[in-house]
């Protein structure tokens, strides 16, 4: 028999993110994200109205300190600062958008994000908002010391503010599967990613994980925002599947941004054969199941989710917090990191 140990953890990026993204005010960085989607609606439109030229140029000032404007063919913009104007005809006339600027985070914030998957001391690891695989690997070999992971993976996904998801493992990774083109071209499925993960446990044995980071509740969870979780979760579903519960290893694992007894979580909890680890360790208690605290409300949102094998392989789970910010005493995220060991 041998011992596997899976993790999930939010790190909230490694070594910088979208100032966008990492400002006090969680109300304020809705706010700005709302005036980003505005700005992408007005960007998208042809031609421009009058309107539509004016409205561009004042959220391109309201969001200077956050945003630059890329123009990688002909030119939106014609002059500078508070002189520019939107000359362009409409977005035929030229090609680009907006990139986000980002803050760096000091070595503390990085050493204490390192000291939680440390203590967790994971065989492997769902990572959820890695920028991408070079900082992941960097952050994997720089900081990780002797608990670093002999593998470390991670595909771009749909979200341009550098919020991917990724895998660490000690186990080597013998496939990869991403499901960032689900959907339609208009309206892709994900988020950022349903990364698939497969992993080679020796003596014949495979592991699937499927690594998410569902639709955020940002600018008060809209019904357009639950609805997109609603349809994540059910792609989801239909992604189990392609295995039998029954006899596959499978973990899904990740931040759903969502609770158990959510709306839009309902597909995914009501899959036969598949169980929450937080659930078999502590029933229905949220008292010891929550991994996020919002203004004092405190839920379960990152999910260890395992099929009948590993939940009869089941040993014990938890909730690792100390890297909580306004809860432990080493601040790394807002999230806590979901475990659970298995004797297989």
């Amino acid at each position: 028999m041998a011992t596997l140990k899976l993790a999930s953890f939010n790190v909230e990026n490694l070594f910088s993110r979208a100032k966008i993204l990492n400002l006090q005010s969680k109300q304020l960085t809705e706010q700005l994200l709302d005036k980003v989607a505005d700005l992408n609606t007005l960007l998208a439109k042809d031609p421009y109205s009058t309107a539509d030229k004016t409205a561009i140029k004042k959220l391109l000032g309201e969001l200077k300190d956050y945003i630059t404007l890329r123009e990688d063919r002909g030119k939106l913009l014609t002059g500078r600062g508070n002189k520019a104007r939107v000359t362009a005809k409409g977005a035929s006339a030229w090609d680009g958008g907006i990139e986000f600027k980002r803050d760096t985070f000091s070595d503390t914030t990085r050493g204490n994000t390192a000291q939680v998957i440390k203590d967790v001391n994971a065989d492997v690891c769902c990572v959820v908002e890695a920028e991408d695989r070079i900082s992941l690997n960097r952050f994997n070999s720089a900081l990780l010391d002797s608990k670093k992971f002999k593998q470390v993976m991670c595909i771009d996904g749909n979200d341009d503010r550098g919020i991917d998801v990724g895998i660490m493992s000690n186990h080597a990774i013998t496939g990869l599967r991403s499901h960032i083109y689900d959907g339609t071209a208009r309206s892709r499925t994900f988020s950022r990613d349903c990364l698939h993960a497969e992993l080679d446990l020796g003596g014949g044995k495979t592991l699937h994980v499927l690594c998410n980071h569902l639709k955020s509740k940002m600018g008060g969870d809209s019904p357009a925002s639950k609805a997109k979780r609603t349809k994540q979760a059910e792609r989801i579903v239909e992604i189990l599947g392609e295995f039998d519960l029954k006899t596959d290893l499978v973990a899904v694992m990740g931040d759903m941004n969502d609770t158990p007894d959510s709306t839009p979580l309902a597909p995914l909890m009501a899959v036969t054969n598949l169980h929450d680890v937080l659930e078999l360790a502590f029933g229905n208690d949220m008292a010891q199941r929550w991994t996020y605290n919002y203004r004092g409300k405190k839920d379960q949102i990152d999910f260890i989710l395992v099929s009948k094998p590993l939940k009869d392989a089941w040993q014990a789970s938890g909730v690792e917090r100390k890297g909580m910010i306004g809860v432990g005493l080493i601040p790394a995220s807002d999230h806590g990191a979901v475990w659970a060991t298995f004797d297989l």
